[in-house]
């Protein structure tokens, strides 16, 4: 399945190292510059764009992509936004998968730390708030799941509010 578990002082690390590096060599990016930041607000949309030459390649590279974020969270949103564009996988679209490759060259190591504890917990955290902006106001609001210290779900959420005034 490609997940590798690695035991640690305070628990196990599960990993998917020689996966990454299956995919980076699939795509041909194995020697590509390692980025230690992913750019997590990608604004994709549908797009008259020139056709990505090899859509078999596109969608096989994405797939792997999300068989991924069991074990690296970080991508979980960008990796999303690239599957919503499989059916059309045009160049520009193409340019965030390898953003995202990039990413994942330099940050192979990364994995789900999970801790042992004596007891099991699962805390959730919540915000909601508004914020003003030219086009009208937005609706800003997000949560945080934890299963004991390791974070296993997450999501955020920003929504324009029109005024009906």
């Amino acid at each position: 399945m490609g997940i590798e578990v690695h035991p640690t002082s305070m628990g196990i690390m599960l990993q998917q190292d020689k996966y990454i590096l299956d995919i980076l060599h699939i795509a041909g990016m194995s020697s590509y510059k390692l980025v230690d930041t992913l750019i997590s607000t990608l604004k994709l949309a549908i797009v008259s764009d020139y056709m990505f030459s090899n859509p078999t390649c596109f969608r096989e590279i994405v797939g792997a992509l999300q068989y991924l974020t069991f074990t690296r969270l970080d991508i979980y949103f960008t990796v999303n936004k690239v599957c919503q564009f499989m059916h059309a996988s045009a160049d520009a679209y193409w340019v965030a998968v390898k953003c995202i490759l990039c990413y994942l060259n330099g940050t192979v190591s990364f994995g789900l730390h999970i801790t042992c504890r004596s007891s099991f917990s699962l805390h959730g955290f919540t915000n909601v708030d508004w914020a003003s902006s030219v086009d009208g106001r937005k609706s800003m609001s997000g949560y945080l799941v934890y299963f004991d210290c390791t974070l296993i779900a997450w999501k955020s959420v920003k929504q324009r509010i029109v005024s009906r005034y």
